[in-house]
């Protein structure tokens, strides 16, 4: 619980910490923002996008529905399985079942088959010793036919997989059954391996699943693949691959300043606006709001910009049709001010000391509102 409500401190800072970036700005004629501050100009820290049609096209044109990746497709495409320590081979020599099925016909395929060995290999009679690690199928099946040529007239051999045991990828967090999934003869992607494992818990982040490689990681988003059919976002797992479904418990938008009901909202495994995030939170309070002043804070996990600040301007009635088209993330900080926005000097230089302090974020959020007032 510590952990957690550390992290949700961390949130109201980076979003007050962002809105203290604007401290300098000031209200120029025709209610267009001066991004200037008295050290460096703002857009030197964030990036400044205003919520218009052509933003909104643009992600729109970008997401949901998007087909498979062309690097995906040649992956499948080229895809073959080699044999590694711990499989189970099983080897059949037409017309020699003494070769066949050594055991006898009561026990399987991966009971009996030949187990390739910790140092790759495995034992097959006449020949000996057979390098298996690292070849695939139709690479063995070839060294067998040609070594057993000198013992048996024409052999005939077809060589399978009893027991795919040397290569697994590893499912963690909210699934229905966190498990080990086998690296088969038939690619595994992202999707598939969820699907094996039924779905992703009710309770768990669509919006951030964790594939961690090799050191690496990538953020991958489960609510765009499942539910907008974006398949850019699928991956070709490997062996050692480590997918982590992680909790939704933190994954939440906070709301602030001039609302009704300020607070968290968590997104869940479904789209939320920042329309509809505003209206769970009561309302704009149109007694104190800047409707000019709507910014949504949206930090930037890679770059040298601290996060964008995106501006909804809603004196315009209609402009609240732009909100309920922007698509909100994960720790996004919605926050409504005051007029006027020339004030905002007087209420950062409140917020600024208290960012860094535990457990003052949100005390500091009601002072501010306090102070401009």
């Amino acid at each position: 619980m510590r952990h957690h409500r550390l992290n949700r401190l961390r949130l109201a800072g980076l979003g007050l910490a962002a809105l203290g970036l604007l401290a300098g700005c000031s209200l120029a004629p025709g209610s267009h923002m001066d991004y200037q501050t008295e050290t460096a100009p703002i857009d030197e820290l964030v990036d400044i996008e205003p919520i218009t049609p052509g933003l909104i096209a643009s992600w729109q044109t970008a997401a949901g529905g998007q087909p498979m990746s062309a690097e995906l497709k040649a992956q499948l495409e080229a895809y073959e399985y080699r044999v590694g320590p711990g499989d189970v081979l099983s080897i059949i020599v037409y017309d020699h079942p003494e070769l066949t099925n050594p055991g006898g016909t009561e026990r399987s395929a991966a009971e009996v088959g030949n187990r390739v060995q910790a140092d790759g290999t495995f034992f097959y009679p006449y020949i000996g010793r057979v390098q298996a690690e690292g070849k695939t199928i139709g690479e063995i099946r070839s060294e067998l036919s040609r070594r057993l040529a000198a013992y048996i007239t024409q052999p005939q051999v077809e060589v399978s997989v009893a027991a795919f045991n040397a290569k697994k990828v590893y499912l963690s967090g909210e699934v229905s059954e966190p498990k080990t999934l086998p690296i088969t003869s038939v690619p595994l992607t992202l999707v598939d391996a969820i699907s094996q494992v039924g779905s992703a818990n009710p309770g768990a982040n669509w919006h951030a699943v964790y594939l961690n490689r090799n050191g690496q990681q990538q953020r991958i988003s489960l609510f765009e693949l499942m539910r907008n059919g974006d398949m850019t976002q699928n991956r070709l797992l490997q062996p050692g691959d480590i997918l982590h479904v992680p909790s939704a418990e933190n994954q939440a938008v906070a709301v602030m300043g001039q609302v009704n009901r300020p607070g968290s909202i968590p997104l869940g495994n479904e789209r939320m606006t920042l329309t509809d995030a505003i209206s769970r939170s009561g309302g704009i309070d149109e007694r104190s709001a800047n409707p000019s002043g709507i910014f949504v804070i949206r930090g930037q996990e890679q770059g040298d910009k601290l996060a964008t600040v995106y501006q909804l301007d809603v004196r315009n009635a209609a402009s609240f049709t732009l909100g309920n088209r922007f698509a909100l993330e994960p720790q996004d900080v919605i926050y409504v001010t005051t007029a006027p926005i020339a004030r905002w000097n007087r209420v950062i230089s409140l917020l600024l000391p208290s960012i860094s302090l535990p457990g003052v974020a949100a005390e500091t959020v009601n002072d501010v509102d306090d102070a401009q007032n």
